[in-house]
């Protein structure tokens, strides 16, 4: 016998604990000091969201540049940094609407948010590569980890955003006002 159910009242708290591992990657790939992107070697140059760095010629000091007087360098900081402050905001209210009350009518506009945060996301991850990719004279490069969990942020934003537009048609799952059904096997 087992139960059948889309979502049970104990089990409200997933979505924002997801929200939760998304704002950790996001924190990862923001503060990443080890780059998001590096030369083939990773001997000679790297670089993450805020500076670059080179190694000085036949020496074993880093030179650091600063990423930031480039203006998309800028536009990029500026995207993962507001996309970031709405996902705390989103998941706040996301705490609040699903593990200190059940608030239904605010399912929506978490999804919405989360929306934004995607579309903010995705802006930022596809402007760096483009315009850092102009910075590269020689050699092939390689995105890193940290770039990568910017991308991990991301795609936890979109299926979060999914869930929460979905959510609302399933009240009486959360609510635990659902009949459970069973399914029997006849063996």
């Amino acid at each position: 016998m087992f139960r059948c159910g889309i979502a049970y009242p104990r089990c409200r708290w997933i979505v924002p604990l997801l929200l939760l591992f998304a704002i950790i990657f996001y924190i990862i790939a923001v503060a990443a000091e080890s780059g998001w992107v590096r030369d083939e070697d990773a001997k000679s140059h790297y670089a993450n969201m805020w500076n670059q760095y080179r190694r000085v010629w036949k020496g074993d000091e880093w030179v650091q540049m600063s990423l930031m007087e480039y203006s998309w360098a800028q536009a990029v900081a500026a995207l993962m940094i507001i996309g970031l402050l709405i996902l705390i905001i989103a998941f706040i209210i996301s705490c609040v609407a699903l593990c200190c009350t059940l608030n239904i009518t605010l399912l929506p506009f978490i999804g919405v948010l989360l929306i934004v945060v995607v579309i903010l996301q995705v802006i930022a991850l596809i402007i760096y590569p483009c315009k850092f990719n102009e910075l590269i004279f020689e050699g092939h490069y390689y995105y890193t980890w940290a770039y990568g969990f910017g991308w991990g942020a991301t795609i936890l934003c979109i299926g979060c955003a999914v869930l929460f537009c979905c959510l609302p048609r399933y009240e009486d799952e959360l609510t635990g006002l659902a009949k459970t059904k069973y399914l029997y096997s006849s063996a």
